[in-house]
């Protein structure tokens, strides 16, 4: 009875912790560890309802992880599945009831449900004990399917998944399903926001915007562990950047379709309009309501802000566009901001901005080979980018080319 009482507790405060959580990415991982450590699970993936299917959103693997370098993360592909009953997953949104398999392998013959073995063929990992649960929000709806594997005793061995701490666990996915809406939610609002700056400028697709946030988060997760950043801290400002990197263009949508969809070279005149994104970007959060307007703004005014000090807008007051006291150059304008006078999270957004957009196929350009982009980052390495920050950038590149896998144009 103690150890009832003592998860249910814990769920409650799960449940408090992740409503706090406002990116879908960061969200699914932190349900699926929170999952895992409630059944001691060594694995686990989580599917998200997308209309008729459902998609390979996320996976965990412990005795996978062993087996990489320090610091590395599991790769893995994402792919979608129909929602019907052909797969354990996509019986278990259809019906809505969770099904608990002591061994996936050999399942009796009637169920209209198998397993596909062809990850556990690929990857030599063995599957056995499966916990299949419905993300079933207040409203009804499924929004998703977590999938626990291979529940393991304290001796570290796999058994079923115990029929008795159901109930509560049910609780967890419930309260895993009403933040995942709220996160979908979120992430859909600012998808919205860069549609509106991708009707104007087709460069800023929503691709491009996930994958420049993804990579930024990356490339944050990184600097911080080497750093010994507090892991809550850490959580915290991935949230935050996650969402702003997602707006870093998004001050776009007031520049002027002659200037916008220009298919030249822009006139100095030109370019110097089309600078003024990062002013208009910026003002879109003057008003700052919560964390995520102060940081979006920290971003959009400072992403294109170079470590040698020659990038834009420079050391502006950016609601009025009037330059900072002492910090007009020989011409009277704004001098650019050096180093670390660049915020963090600028300079993280710059370098995940400027790799994207060299190694993708945009209209007026083909895309880089793979060895021609690094040559390219290395380059400005002390001059557009931070060192520090490239370096580790460049030596997470199985993450980033990873990420840029998930999120094909």
């Amino acid at each position: 009875m103690y150890e009832d009482l003592s998860k249910l507790k814990r769920v409650l405060e799960f449940e408090s912790e992740i409503s706090r959580v406002r990116d879908i990415d960061l969200l699914l991982e932190k349900i699926l560890i929170e999952a895992r450590c409630f059944t001691n699970a060594d694995a686990g993936s989580i599917y998200i309802r997308e209309g008729d299917s459902l998609k390979f959103s996320y996976t965990q693997n412990d005795t996978l992880q062993a087996l990489l370098p320090s610091g590395k993360k599991l790769i893995y592909s994402t792919f979608s599945t129909p929602i019907n009953s052909k797969s354990i997953s996509g019986h278990v949104a259809v019906t809505g009831q969770l099904l608990n398999i002591p061994d996936a392998w050999n399942m009796p013959l009637e169920t209209p449900y198998s397993f596909n073995r062809s990850y556990d063929e690929l990857s030599g990992y063995r599957t056995r004990s499966m916990l299949t649960l419905p993300l079933t929000a207040q409203r009804g709806d499924v929004a998703g399917v977590l999938q626990l594997i291979n529940a393991k005793n304290k001796k570290g061995e796999v058994i079923p998944f115990p029929e008795s701490g159901m109930p509560v666990l049910a609780h967890l996915a419930n309260a895993a399903a009403n933040a995942v809406e709220r996160a979908k939610l979120t992430r859909g609002i600012i998808l919205r926001m860069n549609k509106m700056a991708e009707l104007r400028d087709p460069k800023e697709t929503g691709p491009h915007v996930n994958r420049v946030a993804s990579y930024s988060v990356a490339l944050y997760e990184a600097w911080a562990n080497l750093k010994g950043i507090p892991l809550i801290e850490i959580d915290r400002n991935r949230d935050l950047l996650r969402l702003a990197a997602m707006l870093h263009d998004v001050g776009k949508v007031a520049i002027s379709d002659v200037i916008l969809k220009k298919p030249g070279r822009f006139t100095p005149e030109e370019y110097e309009i089309m600078k003024q994104h990062t002013l208009f970007g910026a003002r879109l959060f003057g008003e700052a309501y919560s964390d995520i307007d102060d940081t979006a703004m920290d971003v959009t005014l400072n992403h294109h802000e170079r470590w040698d000090g020659n990038g834009y807008p420079g050391h502006l007051d950016p609601l009025t566009g009037i330059t900072l006291p002492g910090y007009e150059d020989a011409d009277g304008k704004a001098k650019g901001k050096k180093g670390e006078e660049i915020p963090l999270f600028g300079r993280i957004v710059a370098i995940a901005d400027v790799y994207d957009a060299l190694s993708n196929k945009r209209c007026y350009k083909e895309a880089w080979d793979a060895d021609a982009v690094i040559e390219e980052l290395r380059n400005e390495s002390g001059r557009m980018f931070d060192p520090e920050l490239l370096e580790i950038f460049l030596q997470n590149m199985e993450t980033i080319q990873h990420i840029s896998s998930l999120y094909p144009d």
